[in-house]
């Protein structure tokens, strides 16, 4: 079990044309349509997003950009009081459901998600536990 790699960096937009054009257009990122095909991305039901991935040079690390699409939920509550920005960093992991128990034990918080706790296919920690940034631990792409 170990955490690997930073895998992604999540970030909250208004809309998926508005972050495509700073990223892709203006940047000169890809978009990774393996993760998250367009024109829909893929759908975060617990969050309310749709999700979007952006290559980010010749590495792994990826940039996920959510799109809040349900009112209340926690990256909607974000986009309102603090505009489009960073919200979270992923990792890779080889364990996931390892990893969340061992930041746990060294007093990170999980935050629940209604997931079973022993087969996590990812695990979020509050940002006041993780040095006010909130944290993912996902499965370790190409480990």
């Amino acid at each position: 079990m170990a955490i690997v790699m930073l895998d992604h960096i999540g970030i909250v937009a208004r809309t998926w044309q508005e972050a495509r054009g700073v990223l892709v257009d203006q940047m000169g990122f890809t978009v990774d349509i393996e993760r998250a095909p367009e024109p829909d991305g893929s759908y975060f039901a617990p969050e309310g997003t749709h999700n979007y991935f952006v290559k980010v040079g010749l590495g792994q690390t990826r940039i996920e950009v959510l799109i809040p699409s349900v009112p209340g939920k926690g990256a909607w509550k974000w986009l309102e009081k603090r505009g489009p920005s960073m919200h979270h960093l992923g990792y890779g992991s080889t364990d996931v459901t390892a990893d969340a128990k061992r930041l746990q034990e060294q007093g990170l918080v999980l935050i629940d998600l209604g997931a079973d706790p022993n087969r996590l296919s990812a695990a979020f920690f509050q940002p006041k536990s993780a040095g006010g940034i909130l944290t993912e631990i996902v499965p370790a792409r190409g480990a």
